[in-house]
């Protein structure tokens, strides 16, 4: 007699029913529980740790890199400073700008203002300055999070009128140093290999990595092989003081008018050279808000930005030479540079290069020096 074969069948379904409630439990489960992804590990290494390119550091370093004349009856020392704050505060050393009847500072685009000093310190190298006309400007970062560790790479800038002689690399190549020059104590500098010169002196020492300041730039070997800076950190709590402290209303400021009508005619055709080269260098780099400041206000009245900047966005490379000068008898200087373009145009793959003769017109208005006119002609071949 066959026998049922009902008892395994039923048992059989009950498994498959609880399997098929565990699956489907688990699932639920699955579905509606977020999914956490903590690894910032990989976001730094894809956004952060990633060096920024060097040019655009020096560039966008080199407009707040400024320029210190400090004049008295027996001579006039040039050092360098920069930007720290939208308060028109120039971080610089002592030595700089000690003992000065007069300052006045140069930025990057060959403007002049006077500066009066909030703050000098008697035992370290250190001073600032302030310029009301930079007020409002952002200064540069100042890097108070990574420590600075032997290895890292640099970038040491000094004076903008002599940027591209004055912008050099290396690394740190120690730390803790002690020493003392001409009555100044260095106490925990940084011994770096970037060369350091008078025009560097006051400037700022940059990560490379970050583009942030980590030190002062001071002093450096009569051979050059080695220089040295402040590490910011130790001083940035000194310097907010001075900055917090200061008064306008109580700081003596030199005539601007004065200051330019004391410069002779071989320091106003270095003044106008330069601003064309900046010029010429804004439009390399792509930074035409730069290049619009340097025209004239009969310039920038019948040219806006938008048209402006339409005119150079398809140069992709500019190399500028044979640069002759002129000055005028009406205190104008006529510059004259040969200069090839390659542009990108829409739709097409091809660069297309231009021989052009840039004739550039520079003169001061409202005190400042100012691209007066530019006229563009085709290179005769």
């Amino acid at each position: 007699m066959r026998q049922k074969r009902y008892p395994p069948i039923i048992l059989a379904i009950i498994i498959g029913i609880i399997g098929l409630t565990i699956i489907l439990t688990m699932y639920m489960n699955w579905n509606e529980q977020e999914i956490s992804v903590n690894n910032p590990i990989i976001s730094k290494v894809e956004i952060d740790s990633q060096p920024q390119n060097l040019k655009n550091i020096i560039h966008q370093t080199e407009k707040n890199v400024v320029q210190i004349e400090a004049q008295n009856e027996l001579s006039t020392l040039t050092g360098s400073g920069f930007l720290y704050n939208d308060r028109g505060d120039i971080i610089t050393n002592a030595h700089v700008i000690q003992d000065a009847e007069i300052i006045y500072v140069r930025t990057a685009n060959a403007r002049i203002y006077p500066a009066a000093v909030i703050g000098i310190g008697e035992d370290t190298d250190i001073a600032v300055i302030r310029v009301p006309q930079l007020a409002g400007e952002s200064g540069l970062p100042i890097e108070t999070d990574n420590p600075t560790e032997i290895g890292d790479e640099v970038i040491a800038l000094g004076s903008p009128h002599g940027f591209q002689n004055t912008v050099t690399l290396g690394i740190i190549s120690g730390t803790e140093r002690n020493f003392s020059v001409e009555g100044f104590n260095y106490t925990n500098a940084y011994q770096i290999s970037a060369q350091i010169t008078q025009g560097n002196s006051g400037g700022p020492l940059l990560n490379r990595e970050t583009g942030k300041v980590i030190g002062i730039n001071s002093v450096g070997t009569d051979d050059g092989t080695l220089g040295f800076s402040i590490p910011i950190n130790d001083v940035i709590t000194q310097i907010e003081t001075w900055s917090n402290e200061a008064q306008n209303e109580q700081l003596h400021f030199t005539s601007t008018e004065d200051m330019i009508n004391s410069l002779d005619p071989e320091q106003f055709k270095e003044d106008a050279n330069y601003i064309v080269e900046y010029f010429l260098d804004s439009i390399l780099i792509r930074d035409y808000v730069s290049a619009y400041s340097l025209l004239g206000d009969s310039m920038q009245s019948s040219t806006s930005y938008s048209n402006f900047r339409e005119g150079y966005i398809q140069i992709v490379d500019l190399t500028y030479e044979n640069m002759t000068s002129k000055l005028t008898d009406d205190n104008q200087l006529n510059t004259t540079f040969s200069v090839t373009i390659k542009r990108k145009l829409p739709d097409e793959e091809e660069l297309h290069t231009e021989d052009k003769t840039y004739r550039f017109t520079i003169g001061y208005e409202n005190d400042q020096l100012k691209i007066i006119n530019i006229n563009i002609e085709e290179t005769e071949s």
